[in-house]
């Protein structure tokens, strides 16, 4: 049977890639993830306008073609959901369940933010930058949005700059499950801050505190000597998933295997990967196939041979170039988000 996406939701569309995806340079064609807060906005193209207003000397109105006009670039980048793993939390995390496939790489082509935001000229209290999709509706989770409100985060203006605005993926016209006719793509960070549907851009002269930055999308976080604030989620943390061999799998025992896989992080990259075969006991180092690029996921693989029949409980761990490793357990204070915690592949090792 053809790979599929799996639905999580039927309205608005919310759809996870299958594991199978995982494993290569790109995920494969319609086999992307889609995330959507609201219903898919109708947008046409050949009226689109791009608003970019706030802090800035002058403000843009930009149609499509006027995009198009300007010097594009191509990125092959990583997103991941920030609640991907919600399913394999041990406490009942209210939002979509995904499991592991709300993760996804894609060739995105566009101009970077920092080119429209150097024509507007940024004033000199400029510190943020929002982002706002044409996708609106009324929030009942985590708690009640007290009315229709748009999908909209907020960027400092660093990371704001290295965003971009694409409007092709994997070098066709920006589907519109994916965001399409414009949407923004950023970097490291989890995908609620690629906004799509994007239409209106302002530059905050302050951190902005709207539904999706203070309510949702955001973590407890203790400080010495203060209580707990809430503090926006932002670069994704370091990850590994097992991609090959797919969770009952059957091999035969004293035969070569080769078990494979991706690892990802928001900030710097991928540096060690290690596997281990008997759920935690003892680590293997990996062998990377692909080379760190940040943004981007990497590939690794570890040639295998088990030697005893029986149940098999396969685990991966990531450690990045800033020294980051992923938890053995889910910390709490992230609730349902940046689950990053080793999640076990169960196999059995059979006689030939």
């Amino acid at each position: 049977m053809a790979a599929a996406l799996i639905p999580r939701q039927a309205e608005p569309p919310n759809l996870e890639s299958p594991v199978e995806a995982l494993g290569g340079l790109l995920t494969p064609p319609g086999l992307h993830f889609v995330r959507s807060h609201f219903p898919v906005p109708s947008i046409d193209p050949r009226r689109f306008t791009l608003r970019l207003g706030g802090c800035v000397s002058q403000g843009l109105a930009l149609t499509l073609d006027d995009l198009r006009a300007l010097p594009s670039v191509t990125r092959r980048l990583t997103l991941e959901c920030a609640g991907n793993g919600r399913a394999h939390l041990p406490w009942d995390a209210a939002g979509l369940q995904w499991e592991e496939g709300a993760v996804g790489t894609a060739d995105w082509t566009g101009v970077p933010l920092g080119v429209l935001l150097d024509r507007a000229g940024v004033g000199v209290a400029a510190s943020h930058v929002l982002l706002q999709g044409a996708d609106r509706g009324e929030m009942e989770e985590p708690v009640p949005s007290g009315g229709v409100i748009p999908f909209a985060r907020s960027l400092p203006l660093p990371e704001a700059r290295n965003a971009l605005l694409a409007w092709e993926m994997n070098g066709g016209t920006l589907p519109a499950l994916h965001g399409g006719p414009l949407r923004a793509v950023v970097p490291g960070c989890y995908g609620m801050a690629s906004v799509k549907w994007l239409e209106r851009v302002e530059v905050l002269d302050r951190p902005w505190q709207g539904y999706f930055e203070t309510v949702d999308y955001a973590r407890w976080e203790e400080r010495e000597g203060l209580p707990p604030e809430r503090v926006p989620l932002g670069p994704m943390r370091i990850k590994a998933q097992i991609v090959r061999p797919a969770p009952g799998a059957v091999l035969p025992v004293g035969e070569p295997a080769r078990i494979e896989g991706a690892a990802w992080c928001g900030t710097g990259t991928p540096a060690r990967v290690e596997v281990s075969t008997d759920g935690g006991a003892t680590w293997h180092e990996a062998d990377w196939t692909t080379a760190a690029e940040p943004g981007l996921w990497r590939l690794w693989a570890l040639d295998w041979a088990p030697l005893r029949p029986g149940p098999a409980r396969l685990l991966v761990r990531a450690t990045s170039s800033e020294g980051e490793t992923q938890p053995e357990i889910p910390d709490p204070r992230r609730g349902g988000y940046e689950i990053s915690h080793p999640v076990p592949v169960v196999i059995t090792v059979a006689e030939p």
